[in-house]
This record gives C-alpha cells, sequence and structure tokens, in this order.
C-alpha cells in the first residue's frame, strides 16, 4: 500500500482539534484543573503517566536547563517553540505554552507566534504585558490589549481551537496595583481572550476581586508564596491551576542538595532519600506509552 502523506497530515489535524478542544473543555467543566508545568520531553512524559489533563511549558524551567537565568531575554522564539515541539511530541496530552510577550515588536508579530506555536502541535499559549525592560517594565494597556486581539484573530484562523491565555504582569513585576491588574485583565477580556492570568496574586481576597472582575476562565499561579490547596482555588471560582517554574526549582534543588552533600559532607546519602525513584522505576516510567 503506498504511504500517502496527506492522511499524515490529515491525522495530526484531527489530534490537534481533539487536543484543542479537550483543552477548551477543561475550562468549561466547573471545577478547578491543572496543569503542571513539564521543561522537557522526559518530564512531560513522566506528568503524564500520573494522569494529568494538560500540560503548560515554562519558561523559566527551560532558561534553566539552557543556563541561563529567567527574565535576561536570552530564550527566543525559537528556543521556546523547539522546547514546546518536544514537548507536544512526548505526549498525547493537550499542551499549552509560555509565550513570553509574543516575541515581536508589533502585533502582527505576535500573531505570526501564534501561528508558528499551532505549528509546533502546541493548543494555546498565553501572551503576557511585560516589556522586558527594568525602567518600564509593563505595556501601556492599550498597546498590550491590541497585542492580545492580534493573538486572539490569529487563533481564530486555526482549523482547531487554539486557547489565548492574556497574562497582567503587575504582581509579578513588582507592582502590586490590583485595580490596574484588574483593568488590564478587562481590557484583555474585551480584547477576546480565551482566559485571564494574573501571577503572583497573593492571596483569596485578590483572587476573589480579580475573580468577581471578569468573566472568562480563570488561571492562578501556586507552587510559591500563596499557599491554597485545589480545593480552596476552585471554591474562589479558579478555573484553571499552573505551578510556573516551582517544579523545575524544586528538582534543580534537588540536585544543589545531592552536590552540597557530596562536596561538604563527602557522603552519598541522596541517591536512596525518601522520594528518589529507583533505577528502574524511573526508566519503567518512561518506556510507558504516552497517555492518551
Amino acid at each position: 500500500m503506498r504511504h500517502d502523506a496527506t492522511d499524515d497530515q490529515r491525522r495530526e489535524g484531527d489530534d490537534q482539534r481533539r487536543k484543542g478542544i479537550a483543552f477548551r473543555e477543561l475550562h468549561e467543566a466547573g471545577r478547578p484543573f491543572v496543569v503542571p508545568n513539564p521543561w522537557d520531553a522526559g518530564t512531560a512524559r513522566l506528568l503524564a503517566g500520573l494522569g494529568f489533563a494538560a500540560l503548560a511549558t515554562t519558561g523559566a524551567g527551560l532558561a534553566y536547563t539552557l543556563g541561563l537565568p529567567d527574565g535576561a531575554e536570552g530564550v527566543g522564539r525559537e528556543e521556546i517553540l523547539a522546547n514546546a515541539r518536544a514537548i507536544t511530541g512526548a505526549t498525547d496530552l493537550p499542551v499549552t505554552a509560555d509565550l513570553e510577550s509574543g516575541f515581536g515588536a508589533t502585533p502582527q508579530e505576535v500573531a505570526e507566534t501564534v501561528r508558528l506555536a499551532a505549528a509546533a502541535g502546541l493548543v494555546g499559549g498565553s501572551v503576557e504585558d511585560a516589556t522586558g525592560r527594568a525602567g518600564a517594565p509593563l505595556r501601556p494597556v492599550e498597546e498590550a490589549a491590541e497585542r492580545v486581539a492580534a493573538a486572539v484573530a490569529a487563533a481564530r484562523e486555526l482549523p482547531f481551537p487554539f486557547t489565548v491565555t492574556a497574562r497582567a504582569e503587575n504582581f509579578f513585576r513588582g507592582r502590586p496595583d490590583l485595580p490596574d491588574t484588574i483593568r488590564r485583565l478587562r481590557a484583555y477580556e474585551e480584547a477576546g481572550a480565551d482566559v485571564l492570568y494574573a501571577p503572583a496574586l497573593p492571596d483569596a481576597d485578590a483572587i476573589r476581586a480579580v475573580r468577581s472582575a471578569v468573566d472568562r476562565p480563570l488561571n492562578v499561579l501556586t507552587g510559591g508564596a500563596l499557599r491554597l490547596s485545589v480545593v480552596d482555588l476552585g471554591a474562589l471560582g479558579v478555573q484553571r491551576i499552573s505551578v510556573g517554574s516551582s517544579m523545575a526549582r524544586a528538582a534543580l534543588g534537588a540536585l544543589l542538595g545531592a552536590a552540597r552533600e557530596i562536596r561538604e559532607e563527602g557522603t552519598f546519602t541522596f541517591g536512596t532519600a525518601p522520594g528518589v525513584p529507583a533505577y528502574a522505576e524511573l526508566n519503567a516510567l518512561l518506556g510507558a506509552a504516552p497517555t492518551p
């Protein structure tokens, strides 16, 4: 039988449409879901094998694997999308990506980033309003909303649902201005964003204020100072929960602890510490088929 490349493309398109629909439906299920943040193909497969329904990439986690600090603008669009392609290829789960501020000076370039993200196998992506400049860390809200609108327009042209998340970065960039955060999220909602996200909201009161001010699904970042559980966040009306760089930092913390034990104590107990998977266990987990 002759192999038809068109059939492969059709199957890939059907698969991405299935993932896009599944990801969109998770936001409409009436209960919160967690998107853990793998930073490479291996961590994606491990997390998929534990039964999560979707995954999200982490810009910080990727930067660390490349030997770079996060936020130094050292990781470009090509590296971000190559990492996303490796993760989407490692699992059958829907994957959304941290697309930074859209990788471009213009809304048109942000739209192109969304198209390239879709080509990498992603079914969602976030666009933030940060500039990367220390003196002026946030874009004017009108400019940021225009960029979100461009991302949404590009997403709507795709042959499958691509979920656009708009991020208001105030708290994450050291500007804990809740009224301005809400003003920005409302503007991004008006621009058509599917999901709204203000990373580093400090407590339940702030989350409650945001939730009551907007109508779109809300993503909340945990794993840092915010100590609320999935049940707590669900009671606040949160639809999606991500953990950002915290899993990558936990893994690197274990590595640093092991290295310090060797250097400072001259011992090697870290390999048999509680919670450390055995060699055979990791091989078995990574050898399993991707979770459908």
